[in-house]
């Protein structure tokens, strides 16, 4: 069964350790604008989410690649670039439903999240796991549980209205 990056923003702290991790990983340099991870930060409201590609089963960056330098791997459900193919258009980038595509101005590429081949760095790191490298499958019963606890919170304060 596949692995997937699964984010709990609720347990995000903003720390950024992810992006660092992500991009002295993959090239060497502690800049988080190499990240193939990003966090959102509302600071006013204390929110952040850790935002990275979701390896989509149909993915909009795969179907718009006009020389198909975008593949998917079945066996490690991730979604690749060649780079050795990929010309740099950023087509990829604008149909990313989640923002998670990236150009990276420096090296005049496109930067999306490979899941460091099966080890992501970014889950090795994170202490509060905040992302986490999961069954495919366990990502429903993880979200169905919040749901089901956020339906019984709100059921006890209404019941004591």
């Amino acid at each position: 069964m596949a692995k997937v990056l699964y984010i709990d923003h609720e347990k995000c702290t903003g720390c950024r350790l992810c992006e660092l991790v992500c991009a002295v990983s993959h090239d060497g340099v502690s800049n988080p604008a190499r990240s193939r991870i990003r966090v959102l930060k509302w600071e006013a409201e204390g929110i952040y989410i850790p935002m990275t590609c979701q390896q989509c089963q149909d993915a909009p960056c795969l179907n718009v690649c006009p020389v198909k330098a975008i593949s998917q791997d079945e066996e490690l459900g991730r979604v690749s670039v060649d780079y050795n193919t990929c010309i740099g258009c950023r087509s990829c980038v604008s149909v990313c439903p989640f923002g998670a595509m990236n150009f990276n101005t420096t090296d005049r590429r496109v930067l999306k999240c490979d899941v460091c081949d099966g080890d992501p760095q970014c889950v090795r790191f994170c202490d509060v796991k905040a992302v986490d490298f999961i069954e495919a499958h366990d990502v429903s019963i993880i979200k169905s549980r919040k749901a089901a606890q956020r339906v019984s919170d709100a059921s006890k304060k209404a019941a004591d209205l």
